[in-house]
């Protein structure tokens, strides 16, 4: 994995901790979150405070996250809302840290110049013993304050002086004033400068889990379901009605398309389609190759162009779809008629614009391992894993490729492959001219009526 924490691929914006007073800080958090410490002098965190070098120290990568459950975390700096989330157990949870700084940034720097910011991401469940449990995950709350206490001291000063300032007699209550000066000696004056953090509450209906070998839930579409990796029998019955298999292309395929949760990409505004289905020709490419013993040591879009020709029939039934959808995209082939089990399908599909992209994205990724990029923008835990099995010649080849490709320009790269973050706008439901020689038709789009690829195949 060197060559990836090299070129920033892994452990990339982590921050560093390495000033005394900081390092002093987050040994004491730590204390008072788990009453371990760390003798290191200088580490790095992410967004949550985890930090890998202290997690090889004490043996346990996850001292934040005791079983995987509620999320504890450490906040040195209001920097770590740029940072990855490690050791990812619930797809929620980055996005949860980074919305809980944001909306309490100002505060929290004022917080973390003298103390360290200590909490937990808190939901109902306590232990995930059964699959079952996932779905008491409704609503999670943060909570949070410094070792010190300020946030609570400071609730406790601000309901005194409320007391002081609505009772008559409390002019006359000796101990009162006593124990507002003492508060306010902690926290100080929060009439003018206060230090309470704001209530931070997320309901999540739909979210990925590495528990149980990785399942998808979706609850907040109009026909939920839940697709688990190891397949539907793995985790027994579950309190949802349609339990999918990643092994189920068909069933997954109906589901996509009853939720109207993916789009083909040549159908995709603003896209130039036709790159993106050359660049996941490539990628399908370069694993045949690599596996054949092939040196792409310095391979260029035309050296890999010569080397398809070469190999023919050896490349996959997947690289022929996309071949002729691609010909069909610039305008030289008749359209393919691809089914969900072909094994092209989810390579030609994105997620539309909505709550569910991200999740949606993610599960196209696992359902299109050989897609290298879409695989390391959506599923990094997933790409770390598949990268340790891949020969040393398609570690480089992906390495040079995300580092010379992707890292350059991030945003650019994600908005290209999966259009514009959404907004608060309704997506635009009409229907695109009429188009010959493709799968538009007048009047009402018949990718509308069967699905992008005509009719899903029930199994």
């Amino acid at each position: 994995m060197r060559r990836l924490i090299e070129k920033g691929l892994m452990f990339g914006n982590l921050v560093e901790v390495s000033s005394p007073a900081l390092v002093e800080r987050y040994r004491r958090a730590l204390t008072h979150l788990t009453g371990k410490t760390t003798a290191l002098e200088d580490f790095h965190v992410d967004v949550s405070g985890y930090s890998p070098e202290i997690g090889d120290e004490l043996g346990d990568h996850l001292y934040l996250n005791p079983n995987g459950c509620n999320r504890q975390f450490i906040l040195l700096t209001t920097e770590q809302k740029s940072a990855p989330l490690l050791n990812l157990k619930f797809s929620f949870s980055r996005t949860i840290l980074k919305d809980f700084i944001e909306q309490n940034e100002t505060k929290l720097f004022a917080l973390t110049t003298r103390d360290a910011v200590a909490g937990e991401l808190m939901n109902s469940v306590l232990d995930l013993s059964t699959p079952q449990r996932l779905f008491d995950i409704s609503r999670i709350v943060v909570e949070a304050d410094t070792t010190a206490g300020d946030v609570r001291n400071a609730r406790k000063l601000q309901e005194k002086i409320e007391h002081f300032r609505n009772d008559d007699d409390a002019w006359w209550d000796d101990v009162l004033i006593a124990e507002m000066i003492g508060l306010a000696k902690q926290t100080g004056d929060v009439t003018r400068n206060p230090v309470d953090l704001t209530t931070f509450t997320e309901d999540v209906q739909d979210y990925w889990t590495a528990h149980f070998g990785g399942i998808y839930i979706f609850r907040g579409v109009e026909h939920p379901a839940a697709i688990v990796t190891g397949g539907g029998a793995s985790v027994g019955d579950l309190p949802i009605k349609f339990v999918l298999g990643l092994n189920e292309p068909n069933r997954i395929a109906k589901f996509l398309d009853l939720n109207g949760l993916a789009e083909p990409i040549v159908k995709a505004r603003g896209v130039d389609a036709a790159a993106i289905l050359r660049q996941k020709m490539d990628f399908i490419l370069v694993d045949v190759a690599s596996t054949l013993g092939h040196d792409l040591t310095g391979a260029t879009r035309r050296d890999l162009r010569m080397l398809a020709r070469q190999l023919g029939s050896a490349l996959p039934e997947a690289y022929h779809g996309l071949h002729a959808l691609l010909r069909w995209a610039e305008g030289g082939g008749d359209w393919p008629r691809i089914a969900s089990d072909h094994p092209a399908y989810f390579y030609t599909l994105r997620a539309t614009a909505g709550p569910q992209r991200n999740l949606v994205n993610q599960l196209l990724a696992e359902l299109t391992p050989l897609d290298v990029r879409q695989l390391f923008i959506c599923h990094k835990e997933l790409f770390y894993t598949l990268y340790r099995g891949w020969s040393e010649m398609k570690k480089e080849f992906v390495a040079e490729f995300l580092a010379a490709e992707y890292q350059v320009d991030k945003a650019g790269a994600r908005e290209a492959l999966f259009g514009p973050e959404p907004d608060m706008q309704e997506p635009d439901t009409q229907p695109e001219p009429a188009r010959r020689g493709g799968p538009w038709t007048r009047g009402r789009d018949i990718v509308d009526v069967v699905g992008p690829w005509g009719a899903v195949r029930r199994n």
